[in-house]
């Protein structure tokens, strides 16, 4: 029974249709970051686990639900309804099998505006440099991704902010793990909403700002 963690920071709108498409076997854990829309509340009456997130930040909030995370396996997701939690399986399934220690999954727009162009070339800035500095043959930063917990809190990840998911990567191709990727839907958030990551420019070029750090470390 995999654990999935979500990240949360005012997604009142979101959770309703992510906590109820959650496959049978899944259990959420919302981390919230300081949410004011009631997101807690909200996620405890779909039966998620709920634990508070500090300081402000996506690894932040990360962090804090591997940690208070209990199964073997974890999946990480976004909470804003951009992926369908139907598909978690996609992710979780090679590593419960053992046939890999990190899957991520490769976002694919379904629809136009899905996915903006800035945000989009951002990530292939980082992917590049990533698959040029690690060797690691990954096309996608994949939000939505799943491994053996015990082994992230090994890896000792550092990073409180945007370069959380990409220091992950890199200290699962330092390890040595067997790293996947398989294609998942990638929709327009919940309510359209906006990303705090892709739905900005400048939202965009913190997250390339903090990468690159990692990157640079």
């Amino acid at each position: 029974m995999p654990d999935v963690i979500l990240p949360c920071l005012d997604e009142a709108a979101a959770l309703p249709w992510v906590l109820s498409r959650m496959p049978c076997g899944f259990h959420p854990i919302v981390a919230d970051n300081g949410s004011r829309d009631g997101s807690p509340a909200i996620a405890a009456a779909f039966g998620a686990t709920v634990v508070p997130a500090a300081p402000r930040g996506f690894g932040a909030a990360a962090h804090a639900g591997l940690a208070a995370a209990t199964a073997d396996v974890v999946c990480f997701m976004d909470a804003d309804g951009s992926f369908d939690p139907r598909q978690l399986p996609r992710v979780a399934t090679a590593i419960a099998a053992g046939s890999h220690d990190l899957v991520l999954g490769r976002r694919r727009p379904t629809e136009r505006g899905a996915w903006p162009l800035h945000a989009r070339a951002g990530n292939a800035v980082v992917s590049w440099r990533l698959r040029r500095t690690t060797g690691m043959l990954v096309h996608d930063l994949g939000p939505m991704r799943a491994a053996r917990r015990e082994a992230l809190l090994e890896l000792g990840l550092t990073d409180r902010r945007f370069g959380y998911p990409l220091e992950m990567m890199v200290r699962a191709a330092a390890a040595g793990w067997r790293i996947g990727e398989v294609d998942v839907d990638y929709a327009p958030r919940t309510a359209g909403g906006r990303s705090k990551v892709t739905g900005t420019v400048r939202g965009t070029l913190r997250a390339v700002r903090d990468m690159s750090r990692v990157l640079a470390s």
